[in-house]
């Protein structure tokens, strides 16, 4: 039974201290979290296009070697 109370102790006194944790955080603006949405969203779209050029030469260039090699 004792086991089960240091336990329940431990547990609330885990639960507090993030509680306490969690009111020291600054919590970005809507403003702020739009804004960098959009900055990954256009990241994500540079690299997909950039990605997708390489495979097409990469593409390309391996149907190039087929070719020449007879396949």
């Amino acid at each position: 039974m004792d086991w089960l109370i240091q336990q329940w102790k431990r547990l609330t006194t885990f639960f507090q201290e993030v509680k306490a944790e969690l009111q020291k955080t600054t919590w970005p603006t809507q403003k702020e979290v739009r804004n960098t949405t959009i900055v990954v969203i256009v990241f994500v779209m540079v690299c997909a296009a950039y990605l997708f050029v390489v495979d097409k030469a990469l593409q390309s260039g391996m149907e190039k070697l087929f070719k020449a090699f007879g396949r």
